[in-house]
C-alpha cells in the first residue's frame, strides 16, 4: 500500500498528511463542535518561504526559478529512487495554475478530485509537481464533487474538485448541490474554453459562471491573471465562512499565463466564530422556559459539538429530546431523554413529544417537513443561520446564535424543574412504539428469503466498527440508516439528506476513505444508486481504497414504487434486471461475495470487513419487506411522505429498542 491517499507505488517524497495519523483532525473522538470547519491555516503571500512540517508549500525562489517536481505523474509506477527535479518556471515566476494549486495547499486542501481534460492541463500539471496535494482520478465528475463534499464533512476542512470545460464541469453540478445543501466547504474549479472565444459559440462552450450560481455562495470568472490571488482568497473565504460551495471559473489559457507578483502578505479568517445571542433574547427564552410546564427539544445537525450542553439543559427542564435525520449522529447517543426521530423516516415518540408539549425548542435544525410540526404550541428556534429562522413554522421567538453558546448562556438563567411526568410519559410511549414494531424483522428471520433488509441493517450495525463512517444512498437505504445504524459519538453517518440525490453513497465513501485508510468506511448502497455511478467502483480498485460496499439489492427502485402504490398507481419502470454484483466486483479486481440466505450474512460481512482492500457484499433483499398499515391519515402528507411515513410505523428499529427500554428503566420510581 502506498502513502495515505495514494495508490501503491507513490514515491516516499510525496508528503503524507501531517503527523503519523490520518486527515481527521486531532482531538476527542466525537464530531467537531462545528462540523464545517474548525479552522484552516493562514495563507502567506506566494513568495514567502514554506512553513515547517510535512505539508510545507513548494519553495518559490525569491529571484525567480520554478518548483519542485515529483517526476512522471500519472498512470503507473514511477522509477525507483526518482529525484525531485527543479522545474524552470519559464518566465521566472509562477503561472496562474501554479498559484491556484499552491493556494489550495496552504488552505489545507490535500487532494483535488476530478477527470483530466485539456483545459485543465495547466492545473493538473501543477498538481503533479507540487508536494502536499495530489490529483485523484475518478471516473465521473459527479463522483468528484460527492467525494469532495464527503471529505469536507468528515474532516471539517476545505476540500476541492475540478471539471474540464463544458460537459466536464457540468457533471459536477449534482454533487455540488449536495455539498452546498449539506454546508460542506468545497472549492470547485470549473475550467473554461479559451477566453478569446467566450460568447462566440465555441466548441464545448457553456457559461459556468451562470450555471453554478444556484449551488454556491460564490461563483466568479477569472478574466485576467491579476484577479487570481484576491478572487481565489474570496472564494475560499465564502466556502469556509458560510459553509458551502465556491466555484472558480478559469479559462485554460488564463491558467497558463504568468501570475502577478504578490507584494504583501495576506491572511484569511478561517476560524468559525462562536455566535452568542444578545442578553435580551436569552432572557426572553429563559422566561418562556420557566413559564412552560412541558418542554420538548427537537435537534438537528446544528447540535454538532453541543451534546453535553443539550443533555444538561434537558435534565434541568425535564425535556424529552427528539431529532431530525441529520441530527441523529450528534444527539441520539448517551441520551437518557431520547424519544426518537420525527419526519418522513421517523420512529418512536418524537412526533407525540413535539405535539403534546406547550413549548417546543428547535435547536440547530432546518427540518423541512412542516406537516410534522405542530401549529398550536409555542415554538422557539435557535440557529446560526438567520435566514433559516421561521421559514418552516410560525415562531414565538427567533434566536440567532449557535446552539452550544446559546445553551451555555441559557442554562444558568433557567430555574430547574422537578416534574418529570411529561418526560416519563414520552419515554414510555417511545418504548411501546418500538416494542410494537420490532417484531416486523425479528420473527422467523432465519427462514425469510429474500432477506429482510431490516435484518441486514441490524446485523451490519452490530458488526461495524465503533468509529465507522457510513455513507448512505437515498431511498430505502435512508430508512435503514435512520432506524438501524446506532450512533455513539464516534461513528459518522453521511448521506444526501438535504438534496436527496441517488448514487451518492459510493462516491462519498471514496472521499471519506481517502481521509484515513485505517478507518472503516461502509457504503450502504441500493442497487439503483450503485449502478448509476458504478464506474467509480473502479476508483476503489485503482487506489486500493478499503471501502466496503454493502449492497441492498432488491432489483427495484423501492421508494419510488411505494410512492406509486400510495398514489393509487400500478408500479411501472421501477424494476431492474441486475447482474451478480459480487461477480462484477471480482471481475474488477476487488473482493466480492453474494448473500442469498440469512445464515450467510454475518459470515460474509465479517469476511469483507477483514479483507484489506475494497470489497462488495451483494445482499439479495426482499422488495416487499415493509407492509403499509392504515394508521396515517391520507391528508397529512402526500407522495413520498405518505409512503415513507406509513412504512416506518411497521418496520423494526434495531438497537434503539434497547435504548428505549434502558431509558424507561431509569425513570425514578416513587
Amino acid at each position: 500500500m502506498g502513502k495515505e491517499g495514494a495508490p501503491a507505488g507513490t514515491p516516499a517524497h510525496r508528503s503524507p498528511a501531517p503527523g503519523p495519523g490520518p486527515d481527521t483532525p486531532p482531538g476527542p473522538a466525537h464530531p467537531p463542535a462545528h462540523p464545517f470547519p474548525p479552522s484552516l491555516p493562514a495563507l502567506p503571500a506566494s513568495p514567502s518561504p514554506p512553513r515547517p512540517g510535512p505539508l510545507a508549500a513548494p519553495v518559490l525562489h525569491p529571484h525567480g526559478g520554478g518548483r519542485y517536481a515529483d517526476g512522471p505523474s500519472r498512470g503507473g509506477a514511477r522509477e525507483a529512487g526518482a529525484r525531485r527535479a527543479w522545474v524552470d518556471g519559464g518566465m521566472g515566476r509562477q503561472n496562474v495554475a501554479e498559484l491556484f494549486v499552491d493556494t489550495l495547499v496552504r488552505a489545507g486542501v490535500r487532494r483535488l478530485y476530478g477527470v483530466v481534460g485539456d483545459s485543465l492541463n495547466p492545473v493538473v500539471d501543477a498538481v503533479r509537481r507540487t508536494r502536499g496535494i495530489e490529483w485523484v482520478q475518478v471516473r465521473h465528475e459527479e463522483s468528484a464533487a460527492f467525494a469532495a463534499g464527503a471529505e469536507a464533512q468528515v474532516t471539517g476542512r476545505l476540500a476541492a474538485c475540478a471539471g474540464s470545460c463544458g460537459p466536464g464541469n457540468l457533471h459536477l453540478v449534482n454533487g455540488l448541490y449536495d455539498a452546498h445543501r449539506s454546508m460542506a466547504p468545497v472549492l470547485a474549479l470549473a475550467s473554461h474554453i479559451p477566453s478569446s472565444e467566450i460568447g462566440l459559440g465555441y466548441f464545448q462552450e457553456t457559461h459556468p459562471d451562470q450555471l453554478f450560481q444556484r449551488c454556491s455562495h460564490y461563483c466568479e470568472l477569472v478574466s485576467t491573471p491579476r484577479q487570481t490571488p484576491r478572487l481565489l482568497r474570496t472564494a475560499i473565504q465564502h466556502a469556509v465562512g458560510l459553509g458551502g460551495v465556491s466555484v472558480v471559473v478559469l479559462p485554460g489559457d488564463v491558467a497558463a499565463e504568468q501570475a502577478p507578483e504578490e507584494s504583501r502578505a495576506y491572511d484569511l479568517a478561517t476560524t468559525r466564530p462562536a455566535v452568542r445571542p444578545g442578553d435580551a433574547e436569552i432572557d426572553e427564552l429563559a422566561r418562556m422556559v420557566d413559564a412552560a410546564d412541558r418542554v420538548t427539544l427537537f435537534c438537528g445537525s446544528g447540535t454538532a459539538g453541543a451534546h453535553a450542553e443539550v443533555m444538561q439543559f434537558a435534565e434541568r427542564v425535564k425535556a424529552p429530546v427528539g431529532h431530525a435525520l441529520r441530527g441523529k449522529e450528534f444527539i441520539q447517543y448517551d441520551n437518557p431523554f431520547d424519544v426518537g426521530m420525527s419526519g418522513l423516516l421517523g420512529y418512536g415518540a418524537a412526533y407525540e413529544a413535539t405535539h403534546e408539549c406547550d413549548l417546543l425548542i428547535l435547536l440547530g435544525t432546518d427540518f423541512p417537513y412542516s406537516a410534522f410540526l405542530p401549529d398550536d404550541v409555542r415554538i422557539v428556534q435557535v440557529d446560526l443561520r438567520p435566514e433559516r429562522l421561521g421559514r418552516r413554522s410560525r415562531l414565538d421567538l427567533a434566536v440567532w446564535g449557535d446552539v452550544r453558546e446559546t445553551l451555555r448562556c441559557l442554562v444558568p438563567r433557567v430555574r430547574p424543574k422537578s416534574d418529570r411526568r411529561f418526560l416519563d410519559k414520552m419515554l414510555r410511549k417511545h418504548e411501546r412504539a418500538l416494542e410494537g414494531v420490532v417484531r416486523a424483522y425479528t420473527r422467523k428471520v432465519e427462514k425469510h428469503v429474500p432477506l429482510h433488509p431490516e435484518y441486514v441493517a441490524s446485523v451490519l450495525d452490530e458488526l461495524a466498527d465503533d468509529d465507522a463512517v457510513f455513507t448512505v444512498d437515498t431511498g430505502m437505504c435512508n430508512v435503514w440508516a435512520a432506524r438501524y445504524l446506532t450512533p455513539n459519538g464516534r461513528r459518522r453517518i453521511i448521506g444526501s439528506f438535504s438534496h436527496g440525490s441517488m448514487a451518492n453513497a459510493l462516491p462519498q465513501a471514496i472521499g471519506a476513505q481517502f481521509t484515513d485508510r485505517n478507518r472503516q468506511v461502509v457504503s450502504v448502497s441500493g442497487d439503483g444508486g450503485f449502478s448509476m455511478l458504478m464506474g467509480d467502483f473502479l476508483t476503489l480498485v485503482q487506489y486500493d481504497l478499503p471501502v466496503k460496499v454493502v449492497l441492498f439489492n432488491n432489483s427495484s427502485l423501492g421508494m419510488v414504487e411505494l410512492e406509486m402504490l400510495v398514489a393509487g398507481l400500478p408500479s411501472h419502470g421501477t424494476s431492474y434486471r441486475n447482474p451478480d454484483f459480487a461477480a462484477v466486483a471480482r471481475a474488477a479486481g476487488a473482493y466480492g461475495v453474494r448473500v442469498e440466505k440469512p445464515k450467510q450474512l454475518a459470515g460474509a460481512l465479517k469476511d469483507a470487513f477483514r479483507h484489506r482492500g475494497p470489497a462488495l457484499v451483494d445482499v439479495v433483499t426482499d422488495p416487499n419487506a415493509l407492509s403499509i398499515p392504515p394508521k396515517i391519515q391520507a391528508d397529512m402528507v402526500t407522495g413520498f411522505a405518505l409512503s415513507a411515513g406509513k412504512m416506518v410505523l411497521e418496520g423494526g428499529v434495531g438497537r434503539m429498542l434497547q435504548l428505549a427500554r434502558s431509558n424507561v428503566r431509569n425513570i425514578p420510581r416513587p
